[in-house]
């Protein structure tokens, strides 16, 4: 069994990913879309590698020592759809088997983004007996989380798709996962927020108490980063007329009740992007959506998701 692969047969993966969008994105021109797929062009994310080899070396250690009683043989494995759901990670369980046993091969019968229900064959797999149960729950844990947190977006975003209104992740992620859970949220049909810390601003309330007052930490942030995207989050509408006057790109409207959502978005008048975040279920989203804000974020979709139900089941 192969567990740990080189620098090069990682960049070597990452071409083939490359090569695979590619050749979707042809065949998408010449062929109709699933149903309920969605045309999402996400970008991979870069540190796919990395993140499956953190997690076989989590689950394999130096050796899986059930798989080890076996002997040498070939079988064929199927992953079958227990659920309504989307579908998501097909790359991250690829790449499970390839750092297991590159001689596994993988046939998919859905791709990211489409919609899939109970019973359906989403792949076979062929290769050694051993390697294919070596990987099995590695690679199933990939595909039952992005999907399901693609299948809470795609969730909010059929139930706003009348409105303007455009759905966003948070922070709220898997700690390690955060990418391959955006990469998600995308494939649901939703938005990504910042990716962390790094690259844009978000002014809370904490940081406005330390700068003394809301124009001040606007002015501070443009000043130090001058062209990085700043947020400014309130919690009443007194704080949002201040927000409004120190004219930042976007201002969170933070835990607002539908009724205050559609006076804020009146005193907006389209001067700055609006964003509701803090309360919203499937219950209340097409009303917040519906009161006029740009965007909702919900860390929902990325941190209260219910793995997707599947199997995967040696057949031959």
């Amino acid at each position: 069994m192969v567990f740990a692969q080189s620098d090069q047969s990682a960049n070597g993966i990452l071409l083939i990913i490359v090569i695979y969008r590619i050749i979707q994105f042809l065949g998408s021109i010449f062929m109709s879309s699933p149903p309920d797929a969605v045309d999402f062009h996400a970008a991979l994310p870069h540190d796919i590698v990395s993140v499956v080899r953190a997690a076989l070396r989590e689950d394999v250690g130096d050796g899986d020592k059930t798989a080890a009683l076996l002997k040498p043989s070939s079988a064929e494995a199927r992953v079958v759809c227990r659920q309504d759901a989307v579908l998501c990670g097909t790359v991250w369980f690829d790449e499970v088997f390839r750092q297991i046993d590159p001689d596994i091969v993988v046939s998919w019968q859905y791709h990211d983004g489409a919609a899939i229900s109970v019973n359906d064959v989403l792949c076979s797999i062929h290769g050694s007996v051993s390697g294919l149960l070596s990987g099995e729950r590695t690679a199933l844990n990939f595909v039952q989380l992005l999907s399901a947190t693609a299948t809470a977006t795609r969730r909010c975003v059929r139930a706003i798709s009348h409105t303007g209104c455009v759905v966003l992740d948070t922070r709220k992620t898997i700690p390690g996962l955060r990418s391959a859970q955006k990469y998600a949220v995308r494939c649901g049909g939703g938005s990504n927020h910042r990716m962390g810390l790094f690259d844009a601003i978000l002014i809370k309330e904490n940081h406005i108490a330390a700068v003394g007052s809301v124009r001040g930490a606007v002015s501070a942030a443009r000043e130090r980063f001058p062209g990085v995207f700043v947020e400014v989050e309130v919690e009443d509408l007194d704080e949002f007329k201040q927000a409004m006057a120190a004219e930042p790109d976007r201002i969170l409207l933070d835990n607002f009740s539908v009724e205050q959502l559609k006076v804020a978005c009146r005193l907006n008048r389209g001067r700055c992007q609006l964003e509701a975040s803090g309360g919203i279920t499937s219950d209340n989203v097409a009303a917040v959506a519906e009161t006029g804000v740009n965007y909702l974020s919900s860390g929902s979709i990325t941190k209260h998701v219910q793995a997707v139900d599947l199997s995967l089941r040696i057949c031959r």
